[in-house]
């Protein structure tokens, strides 16, 4: 979608807009969100970080999505001057110098470092707040050298992009999330995430992260997704977990994954863009405890990522399924 094509819908006698969800977990989704709830959502965003009329803007991400909308709204209930490149690897590439706000993927903050001059326009961004992904240890490491104020947010299109922010560097750097003035959050039963924000969404939302409160009963920390679960012989691994304590010893695009399996139920499998499979292995054994190592490792042309550049669990779920399909783990023990 182009920008024109969004302000046009935005401006009809239509009081709602179609998104789409991310896709990581499955097919994405159609849904049409109210625009009020949007602006609530905007000014939300604008008020915590003191965002105001004259500000600059960027918009760097796809508009199919709600992460790209949000950039367009916040711009135009906040009156800031709204600044357009087309969504890439590199969004500060073709800018002369720095903006007042950015909001960009884990992906584009990693290839923005690269280059000297775009991640010196990057340092100059007055807030810059980072979602559509994990970040992992080495980008959160690089990201702490940066002088500006740099968050990461967490929502989902249902929350209309993010209710909470956690500070990544400066003396404020936290590991929790703090939600939104009017937004409460609470553990449901199953360890998961439970979101009231009745501004953003009439319904209560019951989230698959599992989550951690913090003792204040206000902030909380994401553990990693229910379904990202492995039960391997009896033994519960995060797939979050076993990608953070890979992070950095990888030379190589990669992904752990699972897939179903007849003599321990499930096992980890790793997923790696390329052929060195020995080289990722003996990473793993070096790294890895015991129970977390993969029992399979795999050789795919590219790791399955969405269009908004979040790995695709359900396609590598099914990537690992198809290729061990008739293999027998308990043969090789």
């Amino acid at each position: 979608m182009l920008l024109n094509e969004f302000l046009s819908e935005w401006n009809n006698s239509s009081d709602k807009v179609l998104v789409r969800t991310s896709g990581s977990t499955g097919n994405p989704k159609p849904m049409w969100v109210e625009k009020r709830r949007m602006e609530a959502s905007a000014r939300l965003t604008c008020d915590f970080l003191g965002l105001s009329a004259g500000d600059t803007a960027l918009l760097c991400m796809p508009l199919d999505y709600i992460a790209g909308k949000m950039v367009v709204v916040r711009s135009i209930v906040r009156n800031m001057r709204l600044i357009s490149v087309k969504p890439s690897a590199r969004p500060f590439s073709t800018l002369s110098g720095p903006v007042d706000f950015a909001a960009v993927t884990p992906m584009q903050v990693y290839n923005t470092i690269k280059y000297p001059r775009e991640r010196d326009i990057m340092a100059g961004t007055r807030h810059l707040i980072i979602g559509g992904g994990a970040i992992d240890n080495v980008l959160e490491e690089a990201i702490r050298s940066l002088p500006n104020p740099v968050w990461s947010t967490y929502g989902m299109t249902e929350t209309l992009s993010h209710i909470a922010l956690r500070r990544l560097n400066g003396p404020a750097a936290d590991s929790w999330y703090t939600p939104f003035e009017g937004i409460t959050t609470v553990i449901g039963d199953d360890g998961c995430l439970v979101i009231n924000a009745p501004m953003l969404n009439p319904d209560v939302l019951y989230t698959n992260d599992l989550a951690e409160m913090h003792p204040d009963g206000r902030r909380f920390r994401i553990l990693g997704r229910k379904d990202n679960v492995i039960d391997s012989g009896g033994i519960k691994i995060r797939i979050e977990d076993v990608e953070k304590a890979l992070s950095g010893h990888l030379a190589f695009p990669y992904m752990i994954t699972k897939t179903k399996d007849a003599c321990y139920g499930e096992i980890v499998v790793l997923l790696i863009a390329g052929n060195d499979v020995s080289a990722a292995k003996s990473v793993c054994e070096s790294v890895l405890p015991h129970y977390w190592r993969p029992k399979a490792y795999l050789s795919v042309t590219r790791i399955p990522m969405t269009a908004t550049g979040k790995p695709a669990r359900a396609e590598g779920m099914r990537i690992a399924g198809k290729l061990l399909m008739g293999t027998d783990t308990c043969a090789k023990q």
